[in-house]
C-alpha cells in the first residue's frame, strides 16, 4: 500500500525499463524502492526471489530509468531568481521548477553582489537547505575578473576576502557547498584554504589567470581539500571556457590548464551543453578528453527557465530572453542558461556520448563534488531518486527519495 505517493515497507515500489547504472545500460532492468531507498536494481531475470512476483507482475516496459539528476550550477527557474528570492516560497518555486524535470538535487547558486546582499540571500537559501529541498549555495563571484565578469556586475566584484568567506560560511550554517573565484583575483591563498574549511569545494572561473596562475590555485586546492574538505577532494572550474581567457595554442590560459587537470583526475569541469554555452563540438571534445568521471553537466538556469521569452533579472541586470536564449539587456553577454538539466543531457546523448556516460557526469560526479554517496545513482542502499523517461528521455515520473514527485 502508499501513502500520499510514499510506498509503505508493506508494498515495494517497482519500476521496469531500460535501467541507466554508472557504468551500463540493462536493456530490461528493474528498480525495487522500500520506504527511500533503493533496495535493488538489476536485470529483471535476475532480481531475488522475495521481489520476483511483484517484478513479474509489472512486465517489461518501454520506459528509460534514470538516477535523480544533480545540478550543481543553477540560479532559478520558473520565474523566480535565487539571486533575486528574499524569502523561502521564491526558492521553492524554482526549485519545484526543476524537480518536476528530473532534478532531484540543486545547489542553489547566487551571482556577484555586495556583501550584505549576499549574507542575506545565503540566509534565506540555507534555510531551505536545511529541510532538504536545496542540496546546498553556491557563490558565484564576488573575487572574479571584471574583464571576465560575463552576466555579473563588475561594479561589485572585489579581491580575495578571507573575512566574507568566514562570513558566508557562518550564515550558510553548513550550507556552503562551492564558490567560484578567479585565482588573480582571490589574492592570498588564505582565501582557498577558508573555502575549504567553510565546507566549500573551490571553483575556478570568470577569470583571465594565466595557465601558471591556474595550475598554482589547482594544487593549492587539491593540498587544502585534503586537509580540511568535507565534501569532494577535488576541485572544479566553473562552465568551462564562458567567461574565461580562451585557450591559444602559446597561451593555454585557465581553459587549457583546468582541461589538463580534468585529463589527470584532479578536478572536475563544469559544461554548460546546451548548445548556447558551448558549442556541441566542444562539448563532444571534451568528453573524449577528459571522460564522464570529470565533467559535471550543469545548468546555469536562470528565471526564464520553464518560462516564455520575455524580460527577466539576473543579479539586478536586465536579461532578455529570446527563442529561448538568454541575454543581458545591455551589452548582449549570456546571461544564464533556460534548459532543465534532462534537456542538456538530453542533448548530450544526441551527439553521441554514450547514455550511461551523459547520466554519470549529470548525477554521480555532481553528487561527488557534493560529497553525497547516498545520491546520484541507482545502486541498492541510495536514495530512491529515480526519474522515469521515455525512449527519448522526455520525463514521465520524477521520484524523490521514493516519493513520487506531483
Amino acid at each position: 500500500m502508499r501513502d500520499n505517493g510514499r510506498v509503505s515497507n508493506l508494498e515495494p515500489l517497482v519500476l521496469r525499463g531500460r535501467v541507466v547504472t554508472p557504468e551500463r545500460v540493462v536493456a530490461d532492468g528493474a528498480v525495487v524502492v522500500e520506504g527511500e531507498r533503493l533496495a535493488w536494481v538489476g536485470a529483471a531475470d535476475e532480481v531475488p526471489r522475495r521481489w520476483s512476483r511483484a517484478v513479474r507482475a509489472t512486465g517489461p516496459s518501454p520506459d528509460t530509468l534514470l538516477p535523480g539528476l544533480v545540478d550543481l550550477h543553477n540560479h532559478g527557474g520558473g520565474g523566480l531568481s535565487f539571486p533575486e528570492a528574499g524569502d523561502v516560497e521564491g526558492v521553492r518555486t524554482a526549485v519545484r521548477e526543476h524537480l518536476a524535470h528530473g532534478t532531484t538535487r540543486l545547489v542553489a547558486s547566487l551571482v556577484t553582489a555586495p556583501a550584505p546582499v549576499l549574507l542575506e540571500r545565503v540566509r534565506t537559501l540555507a534555510a531551505v537547505v536545511a529541510t532538504g529541498e536545496v542540496a546546498g549555495i553556491h557563490l558565484e563571484g564576488p573575487f572574479l575578473s571584471a574583464l571576465r565578469c560575463g552576466a555579473q556586475d563588475p561594479r561589485a566584484m572585489v579581491p580575495g576576502d578571507v573575512g566574507l568567506v568566514h562570513e558566508v560560511a557562518l550564515a550558510a550554517d553548513g550550507a556552503f557547498a562551492t564558490m567560484t573565484y578567479a585565482p588573480e583575483v582571490a589574492g592570498s591563498p588564505d582565501v582557498v584554504r577558508a573555502l575549504a574549511r567553510g565546507g566549500a569545494v573551490p571553483s575556478i572561473g570568470h577569470t583571465d589567470a594565466s595557465a601558471e596562475q591556474t595550475r598554482a590555485s589547482i594544487d593549492l586546492a587539491l593540498e587544502v581539500l585534503a586537509a580540511d574538505g568535507t565534501r569532494s577532494r577535488r576541485p572544479t572550474a566553473t562552465h568551462l571556457f564562458n567567461a574565461m581567457r580562451p585557450l591559444h595554442h602559446r597561451e593555454p590560459g585557465p581553459a587549457g590548464e583546468c582541461l589538463a587537470a580534468a585529463a589527470r583526475g584532479e578536478l572536475v569541469v563544469e559544461l554548460v551543453a546546451d548548445g548556447v554555452h558551448l558549442a556541441d563540438a566542444t562539448t563532444r571534445m571534451v568528453f573524449d578528453l577528459v571522460g564522464a568521471d570529470n565533467i559535471a553537466l550543469v545548468t546555469d538556469a536562470m528565471a526564464a527557465t520553464g518560462m516564455p521569452d520575455g524580460d527577466y533579472v539576473l543579479g539586478g541586470l536586465g536579461v532578455t530572453v529570446s527563442e529561448g536564449v538568454a541575454r543581458l539587456a545591455e551589452g548582449g553577454a549570456i546571461a544564464g542558461g533556460t534548459a532543465h538539466l534532462l534537456d542538456v543531457v538530453r542533448r548530450t546523448v544526441g551527439l553521441g556520448v554514450p547514455l550511461e556516460d551523459a547520466v554519470r557526469a549529470a548525477s554521480l560526479v555532481p553528487a561527488g563534488v557534493l560529497g553525497r554517496d547516498d545520491v546520484g545513482a541507482l545502486l541498492e542502499g541510495r536514495l530512491a531518486d529515480v526519474v522515469v523517461a521515455d525512449d527519448e528521455l522526455a520525463v514521465r515520473a520524477v521520484y524523490r527519495a521514493g516519493e513520487r514527485v506531483a
